[in-house]
């Protein structure tokens, strides 16, 4: 489960990547601070998935810095910025299909545990408690998403939406800082995104700074206390969901008019889950 550690602010100063002759991010600046949910939308190909890559070390920027808590990391593995908070779910589902949700959600812990390949191999007493602590802890992120019942089926006899919440339950098992989510919505019914949204406010109200790519508008404006647009790798606004929903330039390049005359208004004011006005 979550462990009760410090909580660092997440910021992205310059944030560049040139593929080849192609420029994917163009100095992108932007903070995330705990106890708020940050959304991050835009047009396709306009560089979110991008941004979470680096941020996790997927890839290496060609510029700019990364930085939690004042830490660098750049130039870090991605096992290792895992190790100090920041996770992700993809926006294909990647699960271990014929394994079992449970250890699924067990592969999680690993990155904090102490176990190698002998510990595993020869099991000594020490080895089968820490076991038995993560078999416990990976039920508890499983009943913290709705999935305890499930915990022994094989991943390939489960509904997309369950494997989602099979991603984010073995994301939340790292004890993470910050979830990256990219796409979590994608392929979900209304019911199902409405179950999401809830979700993301139970992980923020337990310490953990969700982060939310999505292309669903309902979802995003709904959840996030502050949004950034992206277009063509460059950001064109952020800010609280209704300074985003009235945004012309936003509006030009990716919402539309009228995006949000059947949806009801935004929220007045983005606050963090602490009450603090952003």
């Amino acid at each position: 489960m979550t462990e009760n550690r410090e909580r660092p602010v997440l910021s992205i100063e310059g944030l560049r990547m040139r593929f080849g002759g192609v420029d994917a991010l163009l100095g992108v600046d932007f903070v995330t601070r705990p106890g708020t949910i940050m959304g991050i939308i835009g047009p396709n190909g306009a560089g979110k998935t991008t941004v979470f890559n680096l941020i996790t070390g997927v890839y290496r920027p060609t510029e700019g810095s990364i930085k939690l808590g004042g830490r660098e990391l750049v130039g870090l593995a991605p096992h290792r910025i895992a190790q100090l908070g920041l996770t992700r779910t993809f926006q294909t589902v990647r699960v271990f299909g014929a394994m079992t949700v449970l250890e699924n959600v067990m592969i999680g812990r690993h990155p904090r545990t102490n176990s190698g390949f002998l510990a595993a191999l020869f099991k000594p007493p020490w080895e089968r408690r820490e076991e038995k602590r993560i078999r416990e802890d990976a039920m508890h992120e499983l009943d913290f998403v709705g999935l305890s019942d499930r915990w022994d089926q094989r991943c390939d006899t489960l509904p997309l939406g369950h494997l989602r919440l099979v991603e984010i339950a073995r994301a939340m098992a790292t004890a993470p800082h910050y979830l990256l989510l990219d796409e979590p919505a994608a392929g979900l019914n209304s019911t199902e995104t409405l179950s999401l949204a809830a979700l993301f406010r139970k992980i923020c109200e337990r310490g953990v700074t969700p982060v939310v790519v999505d292309h669903d508008m309902d979802l995003v404006m709904d959840v996030c206390d502050r949004i950034m647009v992206l277009n063509y790798g460059g950001k064109i606004a952020e800010g609280a969901p209704r300074e985003i929903q009235n945004n012309t330039e936003v509006i030009a390049a990716y919402l539309g008019e009228g995006a949000f005359e059947q949806r009801g208004p935004a929220r007045p004011e983005a606050k963090s889950r602490d009450g603090a006005t952003e």
